[in-house]
């Protein structure tokens, strides 16, 4: 072949071809992946590990090539070019990605109400997913597993303390140098973070501000717990301390300036991915001054399970009292009103960073997810306010994402969790993710089914690790040792054996729940025990004796059973109702997905 051959075949290869990004399937293939080498020797013209020769840049098509090229040299380049006008003609640059995580905000109870501009811009331009979930209901634990892509009895995150790992050295070591961002900086992402991101980060026990954890381009992470006013930043690796001025300190608004500052200086030949964790709605629920008389009537929602008894629950869920006094009910309509005025300034966000990305040309190229860490409840059972308990209200989470192949105003119903973010971010940019070691699956192809072939999971886990005090609040001395998150009126959220594990199950045929709480309770009854012979921990039945009676003592597991087709609210616990068949395949489903790692965690039968 000739050289003036060669570049009029060149000219016969539309410019739309000439790359080969993340998204494009290759031909014979339902799910086949362009790993990072192969793009970049699938750009037509630019030399590669597969493809050797001149480089020919968009400035130099068309033009003369310098001096002779050989047969061989001329007949790998028509090979390449060939396979690129095949496979590419659909492809653009990788896409860049946008990651929202709210703190505690619900979507059971109406946390999506006030974000308007969210809406529109997100779910309305895209998918919205209505059976999201977390993998466990409290900060740490969940964020880590939205970093990893692993459950907790994986990335060893118990709850928000560094003796529960949370950013301690031990998860800086190990899951942390695995997190997802760290694959994406690998193939030339541009990374930015701004605002929470784990609880105990920046403490002095866990490598105070100068850690800056791999992946990262530009780092604006906060110190600690949630904050609107009065903290301190790790702005890449240097304290930063803020005061509380609003128009230079108010964080929701200080995490939009800074993400529109990263977009303004990035380089535009590389994609880039940004994750924004807001503090909004988590207390202390501090809002702008132009939104502080925003929803003066609203109150909490009155329905489902609001002041509710806790009957045949955990113990946990018993003891507070019922109905709640005037004082909780106050409080917590007090702080569910303050929760959506919080989030107004993070609905002003998504519009500033949507608008932004149009001015910039990338908003048809950038994928936008926006979710929360886990949901909320206020008032439910008679709990006041926080989240950790395993039912709907804290679970579930609000999920929506546009982007490149969503049409618009999808109303998705297959479960999506945490642990599946991590994987479908890096389906997105192109990394194979069968390479890499995640619990969960990308759900890029519920989403956009002409991008990718994939399957959804009929059930899965949702785990919490309890948290309490070893000595008695002082404020509740009647209470004793072992509990925690005791407000108001000494009502407490946690204990140590608020520790439990549940198989979900949600398809087209069956919504149900099955958890065992690691906690023993010694039930007495007149006639004989239920023996739970499918329970893990296996109970015991024993007679004993007092002065004036005889009966029976179990001691089991406690376990709670919701058919949430009939029961939404999940008053009832039917554990006595349930066909023992039926109980017997939860319990084998939830020790599997216990002890399941990778693979196995979504081959579970």
């Amino acid at each position: 072949m000739t050289t003036n051959s060669f570049l009029h075949f060149l000219k016969l290869c539309p410019a739309s071809s000439r790359t080969f990004p993340p998204l494009c399937l290759q031909q014979g293939t339902k799910r086949n992946r362009a790993s990072a080498q192969t793009r970049r020797s699938c750009v037509c013209g630019t030399p590669g590990p597969a493809m050797a020769g001149p480089r020919i840049g968009a400035g130099e098509r068309g033009g003369r090539l310098r001096g002779h090229l050989s047969a061989a040299t001329l007949l790998t380049l028509l090979s390449a070019l060939l396979t690129c006008c095949v496979r590419c003609a659909h492809c653009a640059k990788p896409s860049n990605i946008v990651l929202i995580v709210a703190d505690d905000q619900d979507v059971q109870l109406g946390g999506m109400t006030p974000m308007k501009k969210t809406k529109a811009l997100i779910g309305d331009a895209g998918a919205t997913f209505v059976n999201a979930f977390t993998v466990t209901p409290l900060c740490c634990p969940s964020r880590s597993s939205i970093l990893t892509g692993w459950y907790p009895h994986n990335h060893g995150v118990r709850n928000n303390s560094l003796p529960g790992n949370c950013s301690s050295p031990l998860w800086q070591k190990g899951p942390e140098a695995n997190a997802f961002p760290v694959y994406l900086n690998k193939h030339k992402y541009q990374t930015f973070f701004a605002g929470k991101y784990l609880n105990q980060y920046g403490k002095k026990e866990a490598g105070d501000v100068g850690h800056v954890p791999p992946g990262w381009d530009q780092w604006f992470a906060l110190v600690g717990n949630s904050q609107y006013y009065n903290y301190t930043l790790s702005a890449n690796g240097k304290e930063e301390k803020h005061g509380d001025s609003y128009e230079t300190d108010y964080l929701t608004d200080l995490i939009t300036n800074r993400s529109l500052r990263f977009l303004d200086d990035r380089s535009p030949q590389h994609p880039f991915f940004l994750m924004l964790c807001p503090p909004a709605p988590h207390s202390p629920w501090t809002a702008a001054p132009q939104y502080q008389k925003e929803f003066v009537d609203v109150k909490a929602p009155r329905d489902g399970s609001f002041d509710k008894p806790g009957k045949d629950k955990h113990w946990l869920l018993r003891q507070p009292v019922n109905p709640m006094p005037n004082s909780s009910i106050t409080y917590l309509d007090n702080a569910y009103r303050k929760r959506w005025q919080t989030l107004l300034s993070v609905d002003d966000m998504v519009e500033m960073l949507v608008k932004k990305l149009e001015s910039i040309k990338e908003l048809n190229n950038t994928y936008i997810f926006y979710t929360s860490d886990n949901g909320y409840h206020t008032g439910q059972f008679s709990l006041p306010i926080d989240k950790r308990q395993l039912y709907e209200f804290d679970i579930r989470i609000p999920l929506m994402v546009r982007g490149p192949g969503i049409k618009p105003n999808q109303t998705l119903q297959a479960p999506v969790l945490h642990i599946d973010l991590a994987p479908t971010i890096l389906d997105i940019s192109g990394i194979n993710v069968s390479s890499v070691n995640v619990d969960g699956q990308s759900f890029l192809s519920q989403m956009a089914p002409s991008l990718r072939n994939g399957t959804t999971r009929p059930f899965f886990l949702v785990e919490y690790s309890g948290e309490g005090n070893p000595t008695t609040d002082p404020a509740c001395p009647r209470l004793g040792p072992g509990l925690s998150q005791c407000f108001p009126d000494c009502v407490c959220e946690d204990a140590y054996n608020n520790t439990y594990a549940c198989v979900r199950t949600l398809n087209s045929k069956h919504n149900l729940q099955y958890c065992e709480f690691a906690d023993t309770e010694v039930r007495h009854s007149s006639d004989h025990c239920r023996i739970l012979v499918v329970c893990v921990c296996v109970c015991v039945c024993d007679s004993f004796s007092d002065d004036t009676t005889v009966s029976s003592l179990c001691l089991q597991s406690f376990v709670e059973v919701y058919n949430l087709t009939s029961d939404p609210h999940q008053l009832e616990n039917i554990l006595k109702k349930v066909d023992p068949s039926v109980l017997q395949v939860m319990n084998q489903r939830l020790i599997k997905l216990q002890s399941c790692v990778g693979d196995s965690c979504r081959d579970v039968k």
